[in-house]
């Protein structure tokens, strides 16, 4: 069997096809391309017990990947997180079945290393060996990180009012760095400004090019694995480009064509914060997309995103899993914060914290159950926030 069983891209916009074997971005419409592979063949040669024979990282999934041989990924041991049940802290919530995935404990700090570590190996594979992106900090450390690991050229921007220790990783793997005085999308238009005079540079920005999200849907397959391929009542994530909670989407979708799950999706949750949620207003008013947010501003910087490319993709999701998007305040996420520190001894970031405080509030509203089983993604370690914590 093939390394790699991905076959096409596809827009799910315009329904157009595209190869997988070139540089591309996005779909002529101007729409992310999702990849797709043959399912058929997957589930032909390939079973799930040995899927858990193979190492502990997300490159035991490479058949559901787009690198097509093993000799072009670019690794860090990134993947294979735990997920660890929160009991005492589910209960003072009310949410008995109540477990965290933990990817504070993941190569450069957050999940944004598992959409680094595929988007750096396919870009190197189809011949990419400059790449540029705007960033809110942790996407543009991590892929710095793989590039340099790769031995490729990355020109990162990002807001001046990122993280320090973002900033920091950027500049000591010898990536280029730009700080712009604004938000991501200002950073974003200094980028194209550049890649309009700079020639060999790919625009890796989120979901302008096709392989992120499939390092992102990672965190889907292994929550079914690590499940015992069953699927949990409710996944929380928190939402700014929204990447990780559509990859989640797909990789259930994927599981359950191939026959590996069962039963009903879980009940996808967008998180945003209440100062930046353009996702949850298009959810609330009932849009297939959403409207950008003027004068964004949290303390989970990281879902700072006043308009998501793939905001119609995370409607979606939500809307055929019965799931919903809800808005928590900045100072209901730092409580969070500092109460799973204290009561599970866990430093997560703020914008995992969200998550729980978003869990709080839909367990009071009923919309969660008290015997659901509920996944909250924790998506980096507290560690790169420490301004977030006073002494």
């Amino acid at each position: 069997m093939r390394f790699s069983a991905v076959n096409h891209l596809d827009c799910p916009k315009c329904g157009l096809t595209h190869s997988p074997d070139q540089v591309i971005g996005l779909c002529s419409c101007g729409s992310p391309l999702l990849a797709r592979y043959d399912l058929d063949e997957v589930r032909a040669g390939l079973t799930k017990d040995e899927v858990a024979s193979r190492p502990p990282d997300l490159w035991r999934y490479h058949e559901l990947l787009p690198v097509r041989s093993a000799e072009n990924v670019i690794s860090l041991g990134e993947g294979m997180t735990p997920l660890l049940a929160l009991p005492r802290y589910g209960r003072e919530l009310g949410v008995e079945r109540l477990l965290m995935k933990d990817e504070g404990l993941i190569p450069t700090g957050t999940f944004k290393a598992r959409g680094a570590a595929v988007g750096v190996s396919r870009a190197r594979e189809v011949g990419v060996r400059k790449i540029a992106m705007p960033t809110n900090g942790n996407a543009g450390s991590a892929w710095a990180t793989y590039a340099a690991r790769a031995g490729m050229e990355a020109l990162i921007a990002m807001p001046i009012a990122a993280p320090e220790i973002c900033r920091r990783e950027v500049s000591v793997v010898g990536a280029e760095l730009k700080l712009i005085d604004g938000l991501i999308g200002d950073a974003g238009a200094w980028v194209r400004e550049q890649l309009a005079v700079r020639e060999g540079y790919q625009d890796v920005s989120t979901l302008k090019e096709p392989y992120r999200i499939e390092g992102k849907k990672t965190m889907g397959l292994e929550i079914a694995e690590q499940l015992g391929w069953k699927l949990p009542d409710v996944i929380l994530y928190p939402t700014g480009g929204g990447v990780g909670l559509i990859g989640i989407w797909k990789a259930l979708a994927e599981l359950a064509e191939l026959g590996w799950v069962e039963g009903p999706m879980p009940r996808l949750v967008a998180v945003q914060a209440s100062g930046c949620a353009p996702i949850v207003q298009a959810y609330e008013k009932g849009l297939a997309e959403s409207e950008a947010w003027p004068n964004a501003q949290t303390v989970a910087f990281g879902i700072t995103v006043p308009k998501a490319l793939g905001d119609f993709l995370v409607l979606q999701a939500i809307k055929e899993t019965d799931g919903c998007a809800i808005a928590v305040d900045d100072v209901d996420i730092l409580a969070a914060q500092r109460r799973v520190a204290s009561v599970e001894g866990a430093f997560i970031c703020p914008e995992g914290a969200a998550n729980f405080a978003a869990v709080r509030q839909l367990r009071e509203s009923g919309w969660i159950n008290a015997d659901d089983q509920v996944v909250a993604l924790n998506t980096g370690t507290g560690l790169k926030y420490p301004e977030t914590v006073p002494l």
